[in-house]
């Protein structure tokens, strides 16, 4: 029983053979994966992967990258999209400054609407931060005020203090396969003192393929490599780490226990 609560099945590397792609997962134990949205234009087509399989959920949301060509994603537009059964959360959405592909205030103006959209339609919030931090967790603690949310950090890699800022929100955090990175002893050290009630696990795929596939595509299969060595890192069976992780995923995704 194994969770990828982040995937990009529609992306090139896994849209092409994905009937195999799905296979694989399921041949190495993966009984859920969230297909994730970061551009309108992908929304039909990352839902239909979602109404054709029954282990497939999505989300609906505009990526911080892509937030200067949407200005018209609105919360409104959000929920109504989020209404659909197999959506399960919102975003992804959040910050990027380190490649600031969008003007900051605009990826600032998209994030709010789509943490308005989760707290209106009940579904958790799937937030991207890199290199923005504090701006991050200033606006989520700021929406927190306006009225309570749920959500996850995806793909952490942010810092120890981040994380407990998160946790204090009531936030899920996603660990990918960069924690079986050599030099990634700061992640593993965070991730290794994570309570398991908050702990999700995914592969980004097809991105950030884990030991031991480095420099190949990324795909869900690959959770299992990242359940592995994170069991290993704090010091768990495997077979448990697979089960919370699971179990914690459907928690929060909780339109996936019916959807």
């Amino acid at each position: 029983m194994l969770a990828d609560s982040h995937c990009h099945l529609n992306y090139k590397g896994l849209a092409e053979e994905q009937a195999d792609v799905l296979a694989r997962a399921r041949a190495r134990g993966v009984t859920a994966m969230l297909n994730i949205a970061t551009r309108e234009s992908e929304w039909d087509a990352v839902l239909a992967t979602a109404e054709r399989e029954p282990d497939v959920w999505a989300t609906v949301g505009i990526h911080p990258h892509e937030a200067d060509q949407h200005p018209h994603v609105d919360t409104a537009k959000l929920v109504e999209r989020a209404r659909h059964p197999r959506v399960v959360g919102i975003g992804e959405s959040g910050l990027d400054y380190f490649y600031d592909h969008s003007d900051r205030a605009r990826q600032q103006a998209s994030f709010r609407a789509h943490i308005d959209a989760a707290r209106e339609s009940g579904l958790p919030i799937v937030v991207h931060t890199r290199d923005a931090e504090d701006d991050t967790a200033a606006l989520m603690r700021e929406a927190m005020e306006q009225g309570a949310y749920t959500g996850v950090i995806h793909c952490f890699t942010a810092s120890d203090a981040f994380a407990d800022i998160a946790l204090d929100l009531g936030l899920y955090i996603s660990i990918s396969g960069i924690v079986t990175f050599k030099n990634a002893t700061a992640l593993q050290a965070t991730a290794a003192r994570l309570p398991r009630e908050r702990l999700l696990i995914e592969t980004d795929a097809p991105f950030l393929a884990p030991v031991p596939h480095r420099g190949k595509t990324g795909e869900p299969a690959f959770v299992a490599d990242t359940a592995a060595f994170l069991a290993k890192l704090r010091g768990e069976d495997v077979e448990q780490l697979q089960a919370y992780t699971a179990e914690n995923f459907h928690r929060l995704f909780d339109r996936t226990r019916t959807a």
